[in-house]
């Protein structure tokens, strides 16, 4: 039984990326570096050949990163949108913040830690954005403490990320 601690909650999308990565390591990366080993061999010996050396190394850390994305698939909690209550911010839920006192809005979905990309407006639910909104509603507002100094954010719009 996995333990709490252990799962991490992801998207749909984040869970078939981490699905697609695993089949590109495993069918794709899992031959081009046993054909480098194969080749590195070709050297002759392979006491004294850096060639073979770094082919190992290169599969040791491939072999590494699939257990990780193995790992990570394991113990993946998927969120459903369409299960996800869009009367407050949760996992899954895209959420529109407007500054207090500006007019600009912004409109971020929250998403697992691993599938954060603020820059394509998708802010991890462990963010300090993240972990100021979750739970709350429209209208309620919010204050953010980054390095930068803290905002104020007023909560505009909740809806369930699609």
């Amino acid at each position: 039984m996995t333990m709490d601690k252990d799962l991490e909650l992801v998207t749909k999308e984040g869970f078939e990326k981490l699905q697609q990565e695993l089949r590109y390591l495993t069918e794709v990366r899992r031959r081009e570096v046993a054909d480098h080993i194969r080749q590195a061999r070709e050297f002759g010996d392979i006491t004294e050949n850096s060639e073979y050396d770094d082919a190992k190394n290169e599969q040791y850390l491939l072999e590494r990163r699939i257990s990780e994305v193995q790992r990570r698939l394991r113990n993946a909690k998927v969120v459903d949108p369409a299960g996800v209550n869009a009367d407050s911010v949760d996992l899954g839920t895209r959420v529109t913040l407007r500054v207090v006192g500006e007019e600009e809005k912004r409109t971020f979905q929250i998403v697992g830690t691993n599938e954060s990309d603020p820059g394509s407006g998708k802010l991890s639910h462990t963010s300090p954005v993240g972990r100021a909104v979750l739970k709350r509603r429209v209208g309620e507002k919010v204050t953010v403490t980054t390095p930068r100094g803290a905002t104020e954010y007023e909560i505009v719009k909740v809806e369930a990320a699609s």
